[in-house]
C-alpha cells in the first residue's frame, strides 16, 4: 500500500490468484496490461468473472471480449488503517457489467460514487498482474 492506505505496492502483498483453466486467458491479459470479459454469442449478455458457461442463459457459446478498461465506481469501502488499509470497490464497466476489485492509487476520502474510474495491473505475489481500479 505504499504510505498511505490508497496505493497497492510494495507494502502491500497482493496474493497471487487461483487461477483455472478456463480463467488463464483472463489472467495472460492481464499480464499484457488487458481486461477481458466474457460475452454469451447465445443472450448477448456480458460476465465477469469469466467462465465457459453463460450465468444468464447456461450456453457455453461464450467469447472473449476486450473491455475499454473504463467504467463507474458503483461502491467502495475502505478497510483497515495506516499501511494495511485497502479499499474494495465495485466497478460497473463500460460494457456493463459489475465486478468487485480494489481502488488504487489514489486517496479513498477523494472519490465518490458516480466517479469514472480507469484499470491498472498490479503485480501479485509469485503469480499474474491484477487488474485493480483508480481514478480517470
Amino acid at each position: 500500500m505504499g504510505t498511505t492506505a490508497t496505493s497497492a505496492g510494495a507494502s502491500r502483498r497482493i496474493p497471487a490468484p487461483r487461477v483455472l483453466p478456463e480463467s488463464l486467458p483472463y489472467w495472460t491479459a492481464a499480464d499484457e496490461g488487458r481486461l477481458l470479459v466474457k460475452k454469451c454469442r447465445a443472450c448477448g449478455e456480458v460476465h465477469h468473472y469469466p467462465r465457459d458457461i453463460c450465468p444468464h442463459c447456461l450456453s457455453a457459446d461464450t467469447e472473449w471480449l476486450q473491455a475499454a478498461g473504463t467504467g463507474t465506481l458503483y461502491s467502495f469501502s475502505t478497510m483497515g488503517k495506516g499501511e494495511a488499509a485497502y479499499t474494495l470497490a465495485f466497478v460497473t464497466l463500460a460494457e456493463g457489467v459489475t465486478l468487485m476489485t480494489n481502488l488504487v492509487d489514489c486517496d479513498p476520502a477523494a472519490v465518490s460514487i458516480g466517479q469514472t474510474v480507469r484499470v491498472v495491473f498490479k503485480p501479485s505475489d509469485g503469480g499474474h498482474a491484477v487488474p485493480m481500479f483508480t481514478p480517470a
